[in-house]
Protein backbone atom coordinates (compact mmCIF):
# COMPACT_ATOMS: atom_id res chain seq x y z
CA UNK A 1 0.00 0.00 0.00
CA UNK A 2 1.22 3.83 -0.98
CA UNK A 3 -0.47 6.83 0.62
CA UNK A 4 0.78 10.28 -0.03
CA UNK A 5 0.00 13.95 1.27
CA UNK A 6 -0.50 16.64 -1.22
CA UNK A 7 1.55 18.83 1.36
CA UNK A 8 4.93 16.53 0.87
CA UNK A 9 4.91 16.69 -2.76
CA UNK A 10 7.14 19.53 -4.29
CA UNK A 11 5.72 20.75 -7.59
CA UNK A 12 8.76 20.82 -10.94
CA UNK A 13 8.12 22.43 -14.27
CA UNK A 14 7.78 19.28 -16.90
CA UNK A 15 9.30 19.54 -20.62
CA UNK A 16 5.89 21.46 -21.64
CA UNK A 17 6.06 23.83 -19.40
CA UNK A 18 3.29 22.83 -17.11
CA UNK A 19 3.97 23.21 -13.02
CA UNK A 20 3.51 19.34 -12.05
CA UNK A 21 2.46 17.98 -8.57
CA UNK A 22 3.21 13.49 -9.16
CA UNK A 23 0.59 12.51 -6.92
CA UNK A 24 1.48 8.75 -7.83
CA UNK A 25 3.74 7.49 -9.98
CA UNK A 26 6.80 4.59 -9.97
CA UNK A 27 9.27 4.64 -7.47
CA UNK A 28 8.23 5.09 -4.18
CA UNK A 29 4.91 4.78 -5.07
CA UNK A 30 5.29 1.75 -6.25
CA UNK A 31 2.95 2.24 -9.37
CA UNK A 32 4.04 0.20 -12.30
CA UNK A 33 1.70 0.74 -14.91
CA UNK A 34 0.59 4.25 -14.25
CA UNK A 35 0.90 8.09 -13.13
CA UNK A 36 -1.61 10.65 -11.43
CA UNK A 37 0.14 14.08 -11.57
CA UNK A 38 -1.68 17.41 -10.57
CA UNK A 39 -0.77 19.85 -13.35
CA UNK A 40 -1.52 23.85 -12.71
CA UNK A 41 -1.24 26.28 -15.84
CA UNK A 42 -1.04 29.49 -14.60
CA UNK A 43 -3.60 32.60 -16.12
CA UNK A 44 -2.41 33.94 -19.37
CA UNK A 45 -0.58 31.09 -19.93
CA UNK A 46 -0.32 27.71 -22.15
CA UNK A 47 1.71 24.56 -22.06
CA UNK A 48 4.23 23.86 -25.15
CA UNK A 49 2.99 21.78 -27.72
CA UNK A 50 3.89 18.07 -27.66
CA UNK A 51 3.27 14.74 -27.97
CA UNK A 52 4.06 11.25 -26.04
CA UNK A 53 4.85 8.34 -28.36
CA UNK A 54 3.84 5.62 -25.64
CA UNK A 55 1.34 7.15 -22.80
CA UNK A 56 -1.87 7.43 -23.31
CA UNK A 57 -3.17 10.69 -21.02
CA UNK A 58 -6.70 11.15 -19.50
CA UNK A 59 -7.00 14.78 -18.31
CA UNK A 60 -9.69 15.83 -16.17
CA UNK A 61 -10.17 19.28 -14.80
CA UNK A 62 -10.55 20.20 -11.39
CA UNK A 63 -10.82 23.69 -11.53
CA UNK A 64 -10.26 26.38 -14.28
CA UNK A 65 -11.28 26.93 -17.66
CA UNK A 66 -8.85 26.80 -20.37
CA UNK A 67 -8.65 25.83 -24.76
CA UNK A 68 -6.76 22.27 -25.36
CA UNK A 69 -5.45 21.63 -28.81
CA UNK A 70 -5.90 17.68 -29.49
CA UNK A 71 -4.47 17.61 -33.10
CA UNK A 72 -6.34 19.43 -35.43
CA UNK A 73 -8.97 19.96 -32.77
CA UNK A 74 -9.18 23.33 -30.36
CA UNK A 75 -11.88 23.25 -28.10
CA UNK A 76 -13.25 24.85 -24.48
CA UNK A 77 -12.73 22.74 -21.21
CA UNK A 78 -13.87 23.40 -18.08
CA UNK A 79 -14.31 22.38 -14.58
CA UNK A 80 -15.89 18.68 -14.85
CA UNK A 81 -14.60 17.73 -18.10
CA UNK A 82 -12.30 15.00 -19.21
CA UNK A 83 -10.55 14.43 -22.54
CA UNK A 84 -8.70 11.43 -23.63
CA UNK A 85 -5.34 11.78 -25.45
CA UNK A 86 -4.28 8.64 -27.25
CA UNK A 87 -0.81 8.08 -28.22
CA UNK A 88 1.35 10.21 -30.49
CA UNK A 89 -1.75 12.86 -30.73
CA UNK A 90 -0.06 16.55 -30.32
CA UNK A 91 -1.54 18.72 -27.41
CA UNK A 92 -1.63 21.63 -25.18
CA UNK A 93 -2.98 23.69 -22.97
CA UNK A 94 -3.89 27.50 -22.76
CA UNK A 95 -5.21 29.05 -19.85
CA UNK A 96 -8.11 31.24 -20.83
CA UNK A 97 -9.60 32.33 -17.85
CA UNK A 98 -8.84 35.01 -14.91
CA UNK A 99 -7.87 31.57 -12.20
CA UNK A 100 -5.64 28.73 -12.45
CA UNK A 101 -6.54 26.05 -14.91
CA UNK A 102 -5.78 22.90 -12.50
CA UNK A 103 -5.91 19.57 -14.33
CA UNK A 104 -5.43 15.55 -12.94
CA UNK A 105 -3.48 13.51 -15.72
CA UNK A 106 -3.20 10.16 -15.51
CA UNK A 107 -1.22 8.77 -17.63
CA UNK A 108 0.02 4.88 -18.79
CA UNK A 109 2.17 3.72 -19.07
CA UNK A 110 3.85 6.47 -16.52
CA UNK A 111 4.62 9.83 -17.66
CA UNK A 112 8.52 10.60 -18.77
CA UNK A 113 10.53 13.15 -20.06
CA UNK A 114 11.92 10.51 -22.39
CA UNK A 115 8.22 10.07 -23.82
CA UNK A 116 7.82 14.05 -24.03
CA UNK A 117 8.04 15.45 -27.87
CA UNK A 118 8.01 18.91 -27.75
CA UNK A 119 6.88 20.49 -31.37
CA UNK A 120 8.10 23.21 -33.24
CA UNK A 121 5.02 23.05 -35.54
CA UNK A 122 2.23 24.82 -34.53
CA UNK A 123 -1.68 23.62 -35.21
CA UNK A 124 -3.90 26.46 -36.65
CA UNK A 125 -6.54 27.89 -34.05
CA UNK A 126 -10.37 27.02 -33.95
Amino acid sequence: MFKTSYGNISPFVTKDGSVIRELVHPGPAGSARQSLAEATVLSGSETALHRHHASEEIYHVRQGRGIMTLGGDVFVIVQGDSVLIPPGTPHRLRNSGEEALVVLCCCCPPYSHEDTELLDECLPEK
